[in-house]
């Protein structure tokens, strides 16, 4: 039953199992609230406890540590109907470096609730980078709530990207707040791509505290049919030489809805935060450049809006 469902997950997620079950590469795989498959290495610990709805984690990267190889963890409900709840606590040491790349995959869902909880702690000149791909189903029946607070220590870097460009998005309402120290980088990026009548939601503020210190926040979204998207995005910045930028792009075709608010506040004279906001369909001089080459029009606003999220 176990490797079924290992078998299923993988597929589901495109990826052979060679890549993840390689001994020099980390892995932690999660159907609902079961454990199936993990491996760790040195300098990466992993500590996992199964609840009723989910899973509680600590992950540590000790001080000094590279972890090589991106660290793959799924966390998948394979039925239609379920609710997964993720509690992760994640601290990366001193001067540690590791990214993780997350599969999160719900092919069958009918009526799915993902929820996720994270604390994030990067010490000092540590690196961590955070890549969320999600794959849903057809259906539309799945509800996703990451939430997380992020503490980016001085000369470190935080990395984060959100995808979801492969089936139905459902609801998904994303909420980070991450408080970023002197000389260190804080990067959060989302890319979504809605239809039908699914709803994105997106709330990411970025604090910017101390000396040098430097953020991104960037947002590219679609939505067709009567999907509908909310982006509010918040860059402060309190210190000097604090930097940041505030980007967001979405394309609205059909009846579709689409909402940006993007806030930057400076604390500071010598601090500088820049912002951008663009939403509308897509552009008529790449659509008939396109269309001159042989292309419909819905082959070529697909093509755009590929290029877009990509």
């Amino acid at each position: 039953m176990r490797e079924e469902q290992i078998k299923e997950i993988l597929g589901s997620i495109r990826i052979h199992s060679s890549t993840m079950m390689s001994a020099d590469v980390a892995h932690l795989m999660i159907d609902q609230n079961k454990v199936l498959s993990s491996h760790t290495l040195p300098g990466l610990e992993v500590d996992v406890k199964e609840l009723d709805d989910g899973i509680d984690a600590k992950i540590t990267v000790r001080e000094g540590s590279l972890i090589e190889k991106p660290v793959h963890m799924c966390f998948g409900v394979l039925p239609r109907k379920g609710v997964q709840r993720i509690v992760l606590d994640v601290r990366i040491e001193e001067n540690a470096k590791v990214s993780i790349l997350a599969h999160c995959t719900f092919p069958n869902a009918m009526d799915v609730q993902h929820l996720m909880n994270a604390r994030i702690s990067v010490g000092a000149g540590a690196e961590y980078a955070y890549f969320e791909r999600h794959v849903h189903g057809e259906q539309g029946g799945v509800k996703v709530y990451p939430k997380a607070v992020v503490e980016v220590g001085p000369k470190a870097r935080f990395r984060t990207e959100f995808e979801l460009l492969r089936g139905r998005v459902g609801l998904i309402d994303i909420d980070y707040e991450t408080t970023c120290r002197a000389y260190g980088v804080m990067e959060m990026m989302a890319r979504i791509n809605g239809t039908g009548t699914d709803l994105i939601k997106i709330k990411e503020v970025g604090h910017l505290i101390e000396e040098g210190a430097r953020g991104a926040l960037t947002s590219k979204i679609a939505v067709r049919d009567e999907a509908r998207a909310e982006v509010y995005n918040k860059l402060t910045a309190s210190a000097p030489y604090a930097r940041g930028h505030v980007d967001c792009k979405e394309i609205v075709q059909d009846s579709a809805v689409a909402k940006a608010i993007p806030i930057v506040e400076v604390n500071h004279p010598k601090a500088h935060v820049t912002h951008e906001a663009a939403i509308g369909s897509v552009d008529t001089k790449q659509l008939e450049t396109l269309m001159a080459r042989g292309l419909s029009e819905d082959e070529a606003s697909e093509l755009i809006i590929e290029g877009m999220l990509s």
